[in-house]
């Protein structure tokens, strides 16, 4: 009875080492994606009174953790009854995640007026609206761009086991999309209340002395981790979907070897963005054009 006990217990001690093992890997493999989940939704999440920001964060956190809880079953269901789907998605979600990146480049580069005039008109619209709806808008924002990040994440996280028995495949995605719901909401709620923390230090000091100089750091530290985190995340964004079509298209695989990996996708991401890019432009122009004559 006792050998049968012990039996059990090395089997599950065997189990957990290989579900720690494939989830290291499988955390590597999306953390492109979290850096670009952890900016968008630091900037999500700022903006409110200080005593909404953590309640707001919560909603989020919810929304998050139910995109999962939907999207984990119907990728399991799809690799097994139809397995060629799952790469289509992940390709095309590759394509998704490399546009993403050479939009917000392009954004940046060409149409900072166009950002500009956006951002005042947003301005002007939420202080015309109740905080309940502004508050709302951002949640329902948050969640549906956590929601297309979340498909990724967990196709790319089984697609690192795939060549493992079903019970690890199925417990390294659920420990993978737990960890990135907690990590990136949690590093998301220290950020958000950095400025809080700096004002609270700054008062307790009396604006003198060391505690004030720490104080009026995390105060001007929140802006420049936000933008930080937005351009990490565009980058991320890249390499992700670069590596995306290098592992998952042989032809692409066996080209450009002689460079660097990391370089390689980044090329092969921004080369996808513009491809993309170009092909929503023209689909724009297309449905402009039926929209005048009709």
């Amino acid at each position: 009875m006792a050998s049968g006990i012990f039996a059990v217990l090395d089997d599950i001690a065997a189990l957990m080492d290989d579900v720690a093992v494939a989830s290291k890997i499988a955390t590597k493999k999306t953390a492109g994606i979290l850096g670009d989940d952890l900016a968008v939704n630091a900037e999500k999440a700022t903006g409110f009174l200080a005593s909404r920001e953590l309640p707001v964060l919560w909603k989020i956190t919810k929304g998050s953790f139910l995109n999962k809880l939907i999207i984990i079953p119907v990728i399991f269901l799809l690799n097994v009854y139809l397995p060629i789907a799952v790469k289509i998605i992940l390709i095309l979600g590759g394509f998704y995640l490399a546009y993403e990146g050479v939009e917000k480049i392009i954004e940046f580069f060409f149409h900072k007026k166009h950002q500009l005039e956006n951002h005042q008109s947003e301005v002007e619209i939420l202080e015309n609206s109740s905080s309940e709806v502004e508050e709302a808008t951002k949640v329902k924002s948050a969640i549906s761009t956590d929601f297309i990040l979340s498909i990724e994440i967990v196709i790319i996280a089984l697609a690192t086991v795939l060549d493992k028995p079903l019970n690890i495949q199925i417990i390294t995605v659920s420990v993978v999309a737990v960890a990135a719901t907690i990590g990136v909401y949690g590093i998301v709620a220290l950020i958000v209340r950095m400025d809080d923390a700096g004002y609270k230090l700054i008062k307790r000091s009396n604006s003198k002395g060391l505690i004030n100089k720490v104080g009026v750091f995390l105060v001007n530290a929140l802006p420049v981790i936000i933008k930080s985190l937005a351009v990490i995340g565009t980058i991320a964004l890249l390499l992700v979907s670069g590596g995306i079509f290098s592992h998952n298209v042989e032809y692409i695989h066996n080209i450009w070897n002689q460079i660097p990996v990391m370089l390689k996708e980044l090329i092969l991401g921004i080369l996808a963005g513009l491809v993309a890019f170009v092909f929503i432009q023209l689909i724009r122009i297309v449905i402009g054009m039926f929209k005048k004559r009709a």
